[in-house]
């Protein structure tokens, strides 16, 4: 239809877990090629590994491990140095954090239940802690992601044999861009804060470089990783420089354990594919770590100097409403003018400095209404016509940070437009809308054009239209409806046909 607004939310074609997923369970790809496929030869291994390794003693709680993905002959000495500092710790939920080597696609996939199978036997899948990830962070499940990945495949019968009575959320990280691995850590933080977790980054450093020359580049890598230089690592990643094939894993750990409190790094162990019988001339980097924070320390708000992450999201707003039951109910939300127009000032400063200077912006605010989390979207036209939207549905971020980093990401990683250009910037006008909480509905009737937003999720698939949409477009509640289900990739009458509906609301403003 002619002048339709498509809102963006997310990558274009999220995939959301399905309850038809939570019996799924992963068969081995990779023993017998990574890992001994025989359970007593990879007893034997893994016990002989963490029998040798001494680790250094590390300070507070650990968060996080940094660990290398390859075969167990080559890297597996290295990763039982992290492996052993948590060997039979009080750990219930392990979230292991792995890049994609065989598929392409934007955004993150996350296991949503059933499990993983090793020579140990079963894995399970932590299918509450991996569905609320989903939920905070917008991500979906792409079963070809996990199909033959094994960047996280190789981590679990290592979690198996330290931690036999934890359970694991895989997630696979499509292209790394900033924006969701942000999206991702901010999840984490408030998914784990209250679970006994631990997040493993899986990754492998410098790729086919002779040993000096990766000794080297490996060595600047161990540097940014242990200051947290979260930038600068942030700039190679997404340049696809040859430092860490799971960098994207590694910063989001970073920046999940400085939500989390005070983080330091402390490098376990260093050492290449040599150690594996492989030649000098084409090697593999490896490095083990630990990230950890002070015993003492609660989850954070500070803004880090090396990260310039945003605050870990407040509990003040809700969670949207699960299976489990509705959300407590809340007093309505209100935005006064002055907070209106605050906002609004925010969102073209943090455009405008980010096109200019390629900085992002460092502001606090003392408003109460603006540190609640809240669900917000960004968005830019230029003379009228869509020129960028993107936002949280969930409650992830203070409403202030969530309004700056929307603004950003709507002018910058919308992907049906390239990035605002400095000459754009007099020609922009801004969009803000504040959302409550989801609420699923069974009666379509329900849904009142003009007054709700709509979800409609299926199949592993979801369409997001704002409350704006159908009164710009002049479409009516049926048509509403259809739109939704194109949005998710679904037919236009699959919300007759058993796709769930949720609705919002939003004060809208510009």
């Amino acid at each position: 239809m002619k002048g339709k607004m498509i809102l963006f939310f997310g990558a274009l074609m999220l995939l959301f877990a399905a309850v038809s997923f939570a019996q799924d369970i992963r068969k081995p790809v990779w023993a017998g090629q990574f890992y001994d496929a025989d359970k007593a030869a990879l007893a034997a291994r893994i016990e002989g590994l963490l029998a040798s390794a001494r680790p250094t003693a590390v300070p507070g709680k650990i968060q996080a491990l940094i660990v290398p993905h390859a075969g167990y002959i080559y890297s597996g000495r290295t990763a039982a140095f992290a492996y052993k500092l948590v060997q039979g710790a009080d750990i219930e939920t392990v979230v292991i954090l792995g890049p994609s080597h065989r598929v392409g696609f934007e955004g993150c996939s996350i296991y949503p239940g059933g499990g993983f199978e090793t020579p140990f036997g079963l894995a399970e899948v932590d299918a509450p802690a991996a569905q609320a990830i989903a939920g905070a962070s917008g991500f979906g499940f792409i079963p070809e992601a996990h199909a033959e990945e094994h960047s996280v495949e190789v981590q679990v019968p290592f979690v198996q044999k330290v931690l036999p009575k934890a359970k694991i959320v895989p997630i696979v990280m499509g292209f790394p861009s900033e924006p969701n691995i942000r999206m991702l850590a901010g999840a984490l933080a408030k998914v784990l804060k209250d679970r006994k977790a631990l997040v493993i980054a899986s990754t492998d450093m410098s790729h086919f470089l002779n040993q000096k020359e990766a000794e080297a580049t490996d060595k600047s890598t161990l540097e940014l990783v242990q200051d947290q230089k979260i930038p600068t690592l942030l700039r190679k990643i997404e340049r696809n420089e040859n430092v860490l094939c799971g960098g994207a894993a590694v910063v989001t750990a970073l920046l999940y354990a400085q939500k989390m409190g005070s983080a330091a790094v402390t490098v376990l162990r260093r050492a290449d594919s040599t150690e594996g019988g492989a030649p000098a001339d084409s090697v593999v980097g490896y490095f083990s770590a630990a990230v950890t924070t002070p015993v003492q320390a609660q989850a954070s708000n500070r803004e880090g100097e090396n990260s310039g992450s945003p605050p870990a999201a407040s509990a003040k707003g809700g969670p949207s409403e699960s299976s489990a039951g509705a959300p407590a109910p809340q007093a309505a939300f209100v935005l006064s003018a002055d907070e209106k127009n605050e906002l609004l000032r925010l969102a073209r400063q943090a455009v405008e400095l980010f096109v200019r200077d390629g900085k992002a912006m460092d502001y606090k605010t003392k408003n109460p209404d603006l540190l609640s989390a809240k669900g917000a979207f960004v968005t830019l036209k230029k003379r009228g016509e869509l020129r960028g939207c993107i936002g949280f549905i969930e409650p992830v971020h203070p409403l202030y940070k969530a309004v700056i980093q929307c603004a950003i990401y709507a002018a910058t990683e919308d992907p049906r437009f390239g990035p605002v250009a400095v000459s754009e910037l007099k020609s922009l006008e801004y969009e803000i809308s504040v959302l409550t909480p989801l609420k699923k509905i069974d009666d379509p009737d329900l849904v009142r054009v003009g007054k709700h937003g709509l979800v409609i999720s299926s199949g592993g698939r979801r369409g997001l239209l704002l409350p704006q949409v159908p009164v710009e477009n002049n479409w009516d509640r049926l048509e509403f409806l259809a739109q939704a289900c194109l949005k998710a990739g679904l037919a236009p009458d699959a919300w007759r046909k058993g796709a769930e509906i949720y609705t919002f609301e939003a004060i809208v403003f510009k």
